[in-house]
C-alpha cells in the first residue's frame, strides 16, 4: 500500500461554485513534495492540512476532521471506462491517490502511518456537491457518484509529518466495530435508516454526522 500521487490545489474562480467568492480548491494537481500535513483546525476556521494546498468554501469543507481527502487510484480507473476519458491523479479533488489501500471498506477511526511521521484517522465519507459535478462538467454526476458506492474518505491528522508521493501506507490501528466508510456513506445519502447503527464508532465519528445519527434515532425511536 503506498501513496502514489500527492495533490495540491490553488485558489480558482469558477461559474458553478456556490462559494461566495466564486473560487474552489478543488483541481487538484499532483506534487512532487515532501509537503508537511497538520491539523489545520476547526471548520470553518481551518482550511487543508495540506501545505500549500486551497480550501475556498470553509462552510462546507477543511477544518480538523476533513484535513485530507484520499481516493483509491483502483477507483479511479473503475470510473475511467464510465467516462469515457482518461483520469488523472487529483482528478476527484483528492490530496491522496492512494494504491492498494481499500478505502471503501476502511473503518471509520481506522488509522494509517502514511511516510515515517504522519498518521491519519479515517473520520468520514466524501458526499458529492455541486462543484465536484461542476469541475467534471458531467450531467447527474451528484447520482452518478453516489450509485457508485465508492465516495473515498476524509481525514483527520492525530501525528503531523511530511510526506511525498511514494511513501508507504501502513495500517496502524483498527477499530473493533464494522461501520466502514461505505457504510457511513449509505446512511448519509441513500439509507438514513442506517444512521442509528453508525454510533457505534463513537467518538471516531465526524460531529456532523454523530449530531444527525443521533437526532435520526430521537425522532424514530420506537
Amino acid at each position: 500500500m503506498k501513496l502514489l500521487s500527492l495533490n495540491a490545489g490553488r485558489p480558482k474562480a469558477v461559474p458553478y461554485t456556490k462559494q461566495l467568492d466564486g473560487v474552489t480548491g478543488i483541481d487538484k494537481r499532483p506534487v512532487t513534495g515532501p509537503l508537511r500535513v497538520a491539523a489545520p483546525g476547526p471548520k470553518g476556521i481551518g482550511g487543508s492540512g495540506l501545505a500549500g494546498d486551497a480550501v475556498c468554501d470553509l462552510r462546507h469543507h477543511g477544518g480538523n476532521d476533513q484535513a485530507v481527502y484520499a481516493f483509491a487510484r483502483e477507483d479511479l480507473d473503475d470510473w475511467e471506462p464510465d467516462l469515457g476519458r482518461a483520469l488523472p491523479a487529483g482528478c476527484f479533488g483528492e490530496n491522496f491517490t492512494t494504491e492498494g489501500v481499500d478505502i471503501t471498506h476502511a473503518l471509520i477511526g481506522e488509522r494509517w502511518r502514511v511516510g515515517g511521521e504522519l498518521v491519519l484517522e479515517v473520520s468520514s465519507a466524501r458526499i458529492p456537491c455541486r462543484t465536484f459535478a461542476g469541475f467534471l462538467g458531467e450531467r447527474g454526476w451528484v447520482r452518478k457518484f453516489t450509485e457508485k458506492g465508492a465516495p473515498g474518505t476524509y481525514l483527520r491528522v492525530i501525528t503531523p509529518g511530511e510526506v511525498r508521493a511514494g511513501d508507504p501506507v501502513e495500517v496502524v490501528h483498527r477499530p473493533d466495530h464494522d461501520i466502514t466508510v461505505l457504510t457511513e456513506f449509505r446512511a448519509l445519502t441513500t439509507r438514513r435508516e442506517l444512521l442509528p447503527r453508525v454510533l457505534v464508532a463513537g467518538d471516531a465519528l465526524h460531529p456532523e454526522t454523530r449530531e444527525l445519527a443521533l437526532a435520526y434515532r430521537e425522532k424514530y425511536a420506537q
